[in-house]
């Protein structure tokens, strides 16, 4: 394997390397890069990159699987719960083996030459996320033999995946703990996460070990609280300790990533959901932001206007007979419990610039009100080309918005790695479990507002934006209302209520399917929570798909297999490395592998 992709990954990194103006920087010769001259401050950007992508890639493909994204085309497999029978999502594998995995021991064994004690310990710390996340989505992957010799290694199950990566953020963390010569290359050098705050490192460290304890929850012999409180502890204690990705939309960044074309400096969400015309919100994620499901307030969230996005259109609002522009924001694709997958909707719209009206091109009169659900869209400098901005707003010919984008899928979105508000969540949800009701309300208030800080602070730097509302930051009177006054802030504690608001605080994250993993979904089999993800159900297109029975045989919310628990194999294991891969599971190549729990998801 090691073999294949080390070739691979030198390949691509040859032909990218003139594009990588200070993000990804090389200090080399670009023509004849090799494992022996590319710098330590070279690798790690590209190695971060990897990773970002992977993850960002299965981040936007979970979210269409639990509610949070709705599909027209792309994803429309994992909303209709009818995956197929072929391999499953090639890209998280591709860019974590081909771009990252392959290239970890020779920033390692580079970094310990020169004595970079900061770049092992952080080399050491991608490598823990890149194959904790491939246990994640895929359950069974080739660990302790991954990279080697070996061009059909063994695999590796979930258990010793976790216990190996929590091992090796243990070897990060000595790492991190030691004191560079002078002569060592500076992390800050080749640091596109933390910009080489080893502090920031090593709360990183923490946050992702509380967070991978934390999904143990079903397993009752290595479920060990008080531990994970103590790794939270350790964690960030603020958004200013949180690591957070900042991107960037560059026109100069137009060569884009060596594998999928994309641009290499922006946000990892956008790169995945915003560059087509797929991607619309789930009416179950919009429920969440209103409170609208069962037994909700129905107080609105002052973030919904930056996850979701709105447009611009017309109407003669005073009837004076001029037509006058305002915002309407998008409905929600009910995919629960509407008929519109089965329509085979929702469709693309489109726009006449003389009438000032919204309309869709189809003959099926049931598709006609496709227009009320709109696109998470934006637009980056690579597709814009020569006289960009910078706002990433996508308008009609004539200015009107076609949509203001959402918060984490604008090209210059940041990427939540590890989080304040990631850490007051677990806080909270560990406290709850223990029956320390006031610990947890206030751990869930806190998880709360720090987020909405956090995303208020990036609305901020965009110094207003007088085209786009949801480019602009909350209304301060709006959110201390919330905060202060709100049911959902200031009710009784629940667990639902704590993982439905740490949902909308993860969006876009794997954690948040991991999340639903744990409690399965909206089954209210797990400990005496109730139910945990309030209205949430397998589509309706699934009840009238006979065929989808295959990948998803369960009949109960109650049963595994009613749920996706995770993604069948790619292409790549399945066609080269087809014996180790059967061998690791007896349901590797039947059609409901897709809900067989991964490892840490069954109960111990």
């Amino acid at each position: 394997m090691k073999k294949i992709f080390y070739i691979l990954a030198i390949s691509f990194l040859a032909l990218s390397i003139s594009s990588c103006d200070k993000w990804l920087d090389i200090n080399m010769n670009p023509d004849s890069p090799t494992n022996l001259s590319v710098s330590v401050a070279s690798r790690l950007p590209w190695l971060q990159h990897a990773y970002g992508y992977a993850y960002g890639n299965a981040a936007v493909t979970a979210s269409v699987a639990i509610g949070h994204l709705a599909s027209n085309s792309s994803y429309t497999g994992y909303e209709d719960y009818a995956p197929g029978t072929g391999a499953g999502p090639v890209t998280p594998y591709q860019q974590w083996f081909v771009d990252g995995a392959a290239n970890v021991q020779d920033l390692i064994d580079k970094a310990t030459q020169e004595e970079a004690w900061h770049f092992v310990g952080a080399a050491k710390t991608v490598q823990a996320m890149g194959f904790v996340l491939m246990a994640d989505i895929y359950g069974e992957m080739p660990f302790t033999e991954a990279c080697g010799e070996s061009l059909t290694p063994a695999f590796d199950d979930g258990k010793t995946i976790y216990e190996g990566c929590l091992a090796l953020l243990d070897e990060a963390l000595e790492e991190f703990a030691k004191e560079q010569p002078a002569t060592a290359t500076k992390l800050s050098s080749g640091d596109n996460w933390n910009g080489g705050d080893v502090q920031k490192w090593i709360k990183l460290c923490h946050g992702l070990k509380a967070r991978w304890m934390n999904n143990m929850s079903k397993k009752s012999s290595l479920y060990n609280m008080d531990a994970i409180l103590a790794e939270v502890a350790m964690g960030p204690q603020s958004n200013a300790e949180s690591t957070i990705i900042t991107h960037v939309d560059d026109v100069s960044d137009m060569i884009g990533d060596p594998l999928v074309g994309d641009p290499l400096k922006t946000a990892f969400g956008f790169d995945v959901a915003a560059w087509g015309t797929w991607a619309r919100i789930n009416q179950w994620y919009l429920n969440l932001l209103t409170n609208e499901y069962t037994g909700g307030s129905g107080e609105e969230d002052p973030r919904i206007d930056k996850l979701v996005p709105s447009c611009e259109r017309w109407a003669d609002l005073d009837g004076d007979g001029q037509k006058e522009k305002y915002w309407d924001r998008t409905k929600g694709v009910d995919l629960i419990n509407g008929t519109i997958r089965i329509e085979g909707g929702p469709s693309n719209p489109q726009y006449n610039t003389d009438t000032k009206k919204w309309y869709i091109e189809s003959n099926d009169s049931r598709r006609l009100g496709d227009t009320i659900y709109l696109q998470i869209r934006s637009l980056c400098a690579m597709i814009a080309g020569a006289g960009y901005d910078g706002n990433s707003t996508r308008v009609w010919d004539d200015g009107t918005v076609m949509t203001t984008g959402t918060f984490y899928t604008r090209p210059d979105a940041p990427t939540d790695v590890m989080t304040y508000h990631e850490m007051c969540f677990i806080k909270a949800e560990i406290a709850f479990r223990k029956g320390d009701l006031s610990g947890a309300k206030e751990a869930y208030k806190a998880g709360i507002k720090a987020h909405i800080d956090h995303m208020n602070a990036k609305l901020q730097s965009y110094g207003g934006d007088a085209q786009n509302p949801g480019r602009n930051p909350m209304d301060q009177a709006a959110i201390d209302d919330f905060l202060n006054n709100s049911e959902v802030v200031n009710g009784d504690i629940s667990m639902a209520k704590i993982m439905m608001q740490k949902f909308i605080a993860m969006s876009f994250t794997v954690q948040n399917w991991n999340d639903m993993r744990r409690f399965n979904y909206s089954a209210g089999n797990i400990g005496n929570f109730g139910v945990v993800y309030i209205d949430f159900d397998r589509p309706n297109v699934f009840k009238n798909t006979a065929t989808s029975q295959q990948y998803f045989p369960g009949t109960s919310k109650t049963d595994d297999t009613y749920w996706f628990r995770r993604f069948r194999h790619c292409s790549h294991e399945i066609n080269y490395n087809r014996a180790q891969l059967e061998a690791s599971n007896s349901k590797a190549f039947a059609p409901d592998i897709w809900s067989v729990p991964v490892w840490w998801d069954t109960v111990e």
